[in-house]
């Protein structure tokens, strides 16, 4: 595989009470970005002052150019990778950017393998749960919840070091699930749990698919097109041709 990982970390500071909607705090702003390819090469982006120092919020014009950079690559064949990127880091990337559509066409063909998973299970998964069952011996540097605080305090190097790290984390599960078939995870209950998964699908693979089954599920759990209500529905529609 010709693969890339990329993440993001916000730059806003808010406390999200238990079970609370991450969502309830958007818009939300882009402090730093990451890309890791397969080979190890690394890309960090975030704005800076007039004498170098890390901005506290990437500029449009930063956020712009990271957005162009993934599509670059996507165009030059590349398999753009993100943990949950479909419904969080794409969004956000075309909203700083204020090209909310450059963004959407991107997502298209991404390979999100949560958004995956989730379509077979019916629920999400985090990636160190699914890290840990897949002996992924990288652990997450912090909780993303303190990465914004960190950043804001001038702890840029640490904030810097951990959106990298989960890069490496995702292409490190990514090639683990190519070579077993399958993606595991470590459940509440601390069991591990496998799901069949022989191939990577691209968004719009997996939007031609049925609706995952979530008949079992207690109450209303999140909702397949919860992960794509931010793309204009022209673009959506791109995804059945």
């Amino acid at each position: 595989m010709n693969l890339l990982s990329f993440d993001i970390e916000i730059a806003d500071v808010f406390n999200l009470r238990p079970g609370e909607d991450l969502n309830r705090h958007a818009p939300f702003r882009i402090a730093v970005a990451a890309a890791v390819g397969q080979d190890g090469s690394q890309k960090v982006f975030y704005s800076q002052d007039a004498q170098g120092k890390p901005m506290p919020e990437m500029t449009r014009q930063k956020a712009r150019e990271l957005l162009d950079y993934l599509a670059q690559r996507q165009r030059e064949g590349c398999q753009l990778f993100a943990w949950n990127g479909l419904s969080f880091d794409l969004r956000w990337i075309g909203y700083n950017a204020g090209d909310i559509e450059a963004a959407a066409r991107l997502a298209l063909g991404l390979y999100d393998p949560m958004f995956q998973f989730f379509n077979q299970r019916g629920f999400p998964v985090s990636l160190a749960a699914v890290g840990e069952a897949m002996g992924i011996t990288q652990r997450k540097l912090m909780n993303a919840a303190d990465a914004p605080k960190e950043w804001r305090k001038g702890n840029h190097q640490r904030v810097i070091d951990y959106v990298l790290g989960d890069c490496q984390i995702t292409n490190q599960i990514v090639e683990a699930v190519a070579r077993q078939g399958a993606i595991s995870w470590k459940t509440s209950k601390g069991t591990i749990q496998v799901e069949p998964m022989p191939r990577f699908k691209t968004v719009a693979e997996i939007l031609r698919e049925p609706l995952p089954d979530q008949s079992w599920m207690k109450g209303s759990g999140k909702r397949r097109s919860d992960f794509t209500d931010w793309i204009p529905a022209h673009i959506l529609a791109l995804a059945n041709r």
